[in-house]
């Protein structure tokens, strides 16, 4: 700071805060601080270092596509930002940057397919049989991507790319049921031994495994928890979206206590529960990177686990009911239904 302030250059929050900042991908952790003071005090605007790395991101799956389908790729991608920019304008609902980046990935991938293994080197050429043959590689994906292909070819063929439509008449065949893994009532019972009674395991992979195992708490809504969102008094706390305070259990609100104690060690003015070591200079939420690690050391992922909560809830309540508690659609929960009966509510023979 002592040699921006001593320079010959402006010393405005804003100028330096852009002279703060490192060439590169990442701005470095004392730009993110200053970005997070000057931001607070209403001092600067933000920086636009979210949009470069997109920017970054979206331009290395481009590259990464054979040259002679890369043209169509660009415009694709340059009609997808034009829509994005135009949805913000107006006060709707843009494609996030990782929606765009991952229809790229699908798009590179396809591409790299085509050259290796079917020895085209032209979209016009594609057919239905080298779709299918593309979305057989990954079966589980196969309604993602051949969302993104039907969009891509739509385009294509509007821009006289292609002269047909190879996915127009291609359907994703896949249920809409669930068909995810759970965890066994032991496997329960194991995780909620460890996370209550071992002090060994780290605050953060506590709060987050014990808000999915009994909330059915998603990583986002753990994520983006902050200490103002916690209730004391009535030990209660506000995830996500979700119209109502949730109330806590003594064995969750023990293990949140001890996420707060440990947050407090860190000295930090970040007002998250989850805050981390790179966290804790600046005011951003953990990185969804962290999140999805967090579990790792008890050998089962986030969602498998909140999942597990789901479907216990759904199946013994309203589903409805559940999807008003947890500011979800309606449909969503619905899904957690397909192909179960409960034995219990069958005519007796």
């Amino acid at each position: 700071m002592g040699r921006l302030l001593g320079d010959e250059h402006s010393n405005s929050p804003q100028a330096l805060l852009e002279r703060s900042r490192r060439p590169g991908r990442s701005m470095g952790s004392f730009a993110r601080a200053l970005e997070d003071f000057f931001t607070l005090h209403g001092l600067a605007l933000p920086t636009d270092q979210a949009e470069r790395l997109a920017v970054g991101r979206r331009r290395r799956r481009i590259d990464a596509v054979p040259e002679p389908l890369q043209q169509a790729v660009i415009a694709f991608d340059a009609f997808r930002m034009r829509a994005q920019q135009r949805a913000r304008r107006a006060g709707t609902r843009p494609r996030s940057n990782h929606t765009l980046e991952t229809a790229l990935t699908i798009l590179r991938d396809l591409a790299l397919f085509l050259i290796s293994q079917r020895n085209k080197n032209d979209w016009a050429l594609v057919d239905v049989h080298d779709v299918e043959a593309f979305l057989a590689t990954l079966p589980k994906a196969r309604k993602r991507r051949l969302v993104v292909l039907g969009q891509f070819f739509r385009f294509a063929r509007a821009q006289h790319i292609v002269l047909i439509d190879p996915t127009r008449n291609m359907t994703s065949k896949s249920s809409k049921g669930f068909r995810g893994r759970t965890l066994t009532l032991d496997q329960q019972r194991c995780l909620f031994r460890r996370w209550t009674t071992n002090e060994e395991v780290h605050p953060h992979e506590a709060v987050v495994g014990m808000l999915a195992l009994l909330h059915g708490a998603s990583s986002s809504e753990a994520r983006m928890l902050q200490v103002n969102d916690v209730d004391q008094q009535a030990q209660t706390v506000r995830l996500g979206k979700r119209p109502h305070p949730v109330p806590l259990d003594p064995a969750s609100w023990t293990v949140l206590q001890r996420c707060l104690d440990h947050r407090q060690a860190w000295r930090t003015d970040n007002p998250h529960v989850v805050v981390t070591k790179g966290t804790k200079a600046g005011r951003s939420p953990a990185s969804t990177a962290y999140l999805s690690h967090v579990l790792d050391d008890c050998g089962f992922p986030p969602r498998m686990i909140r999942s597990t909560r789901l479907v216990d809830m759904v199946n013994t309540m309203d589903p409805k009911l559940v999807a008003a508690a947890f500011g979800m659609d309606p449909q969503a929960t619905l899904i957690y239904l397909a192909d179960h009966v409960d034995e219990g509510r069958l005519p007796a023979p």
